[in-house]
């Protein structure tokens, strides 16, 4: 039985250990976290993951799970709106098949296929890799030291797997122009079931009530020539960096800002994409965001996570060897990676127009339609068909 360490217990970790698991693998999950992330935003599952999902016999309870968020309404910057649409129309979805989930109940029904036969290792990370001609030896920041068959990174858009591997993310990381902040904040709106966009050129803000609850998340975004990597480990730099932005903001901005800085649960990051030349190296591959990254603008990293989880361990299942394994994952899969990437490129987010000529062309196009003006590119979220691979009990065909 060959054994596998993943790095990642967030989305597509857990997606891959459930299918390493079913092909017989021996299966270990190292998380820097202390306990599974719980909460977080809503993330959409849509197209050929949705095939993902109900293979795995997890359709039925997501479907329960859906948050049935009903319009998303776009504002001036006075506030008055501009038009409400339905949130399909957004990325492009299909009403009444598409998922939205909270984040965290994704997570949960992930590890809940798992956990009485994968191994789990929270609060700790890896440091170190040493591969060899029979394995991987991996130092962990406990302090302990073991072997494996091969490492997976599925530690996400600053992946230490892949900096431990192939070197600095700045060579691969490839900024989109956006900085954001999301946070919980308390929902005084009368806002349910329903999104409220508001936008100035380079800058916007969102609020996002999930069903009914007392809070809402909260999101500012902003565009900036070059991402702030020194504010990312730095906690009270973003704080500052968003306020500093958003200070001669009106409407409910004071209010969110004022939130943001008391929030515990604080999410900065830029919104890129990750291109690399290849998605291993030896007995080392990556998976979702930590491979191919396609930016939460384009509504699909979740979604290209489920299917890359799904793809990598049917090729280990069926491969001769690794090294052949990895190179067929990444021929069958990078084609549908890059469709969903492409639809997001630098600058042009519909949702965030930078300058005021992209603004107006966007609201124009509102007032006149359902949907926003971008092609949402449909036809790339469903654009892989899945194989069937051989398990114990379903030959391959």
């Amino acid at each position: 039985m060959s054994t596998v360490l993943i790095s990642g217990a967030s989305i597509a970790g857990p997606a891959l250990a459930y299918w390493l698991r079913r092909y017989g693998f021996d299966v270990t999950v190292v998380e820097k976290a202390n306990t599974l992330r719980g909460g977080g935003y809503p993330i959409d599952i849509r197209g050929t993951a949705l095939d993902v999902v109900e293979r795995m016999g997890l359709l039925p309870d997501l479907r329960a799970a859906h948050v049935d968020t009903r319009q998303i309404t776009f504002l001036h910057p006075d506030g008055s709106p501009i038009t409400s649409i339905r949130p399909d129309a957004l990325a492009g979805g299909v009403e009444g098949r598409d998922l939205e989930v909270r984040r965290g109940d994704l997570a949960q029904a992930l590890y809940a296929t798992v956990r009485e036969d994968v191994e789990f290792l929270f609060n700790d990370t890896i440091t170190a890799l040493d591969e060899h001609a029979d394995g991987v030896d991996v130092t962990f920041r406990g302090g302990t030291h073991r072997t494996f068959d091969l490492v997976i990174g599925a530690d996400g858009l600053h992946s230490g797997v892949r900096a431990l591997v192939f070197g600095p993310e700045e060579q691969f990381h490839r900024y989109l122009g956006y900085c954001f902040a999301g946070f919980t904040m308390r929902n005084d709106f009368g806002l349910s079931h329903e999104g409220v966009i508001r936008n100035t050129p380079g800058r916007a803000a969102v609020l996002y009530a999930v069903g009914e609850s007392e809070n809402l998340h909260g999101f500012l975004n902003f565009a900036r020539p070059e991402p702030p990597f020194d504010a990312f480990r730095d906690p009270a730099a973003q704080r500052d960096l968003v306020a500093e932005v958003f200070a001669e903001d009106g409407w409910e901005i004071p209010r969110m800002v004022t939130a943001m800085r008391a929030a515990d649960d604080l999410f900065f990051d830029v919104v890129s994409q990750i291109h690399l030349p290849r998605w291993s190296s030896g007995r080392v591959a990556l998976v979702g965001d930590a491979a191919y990254a396609p930016s939460f603008l384009t509504g699909q990293g979740t979604s290209i996570a489920l299917v890359g989880a799904y793809m990598l361990a049917g090729e280990l299942a069926t491969s001769p060897d690794h090294t052949t394994a990895f190179t067929a994952y990444e021929q069958a899969t990078r084609p549908f990676v890059e469709l969903n990437q492409a639809l997001v490129t630098e600058g042009n987010a519909s949702l965030f127009p930078s300058t005021a000529e992209a603004l107006a062309e966007r609201n124009a196009a509102l007032r006149n339609s359902t949907s926003l003006p971008a092609d949402t590119g449909r036809p790339a979220h469903s654009a892989l068909q899945l194989p069937t691979f051989a398990t114990p009990d379903a030959p391959a065909r």
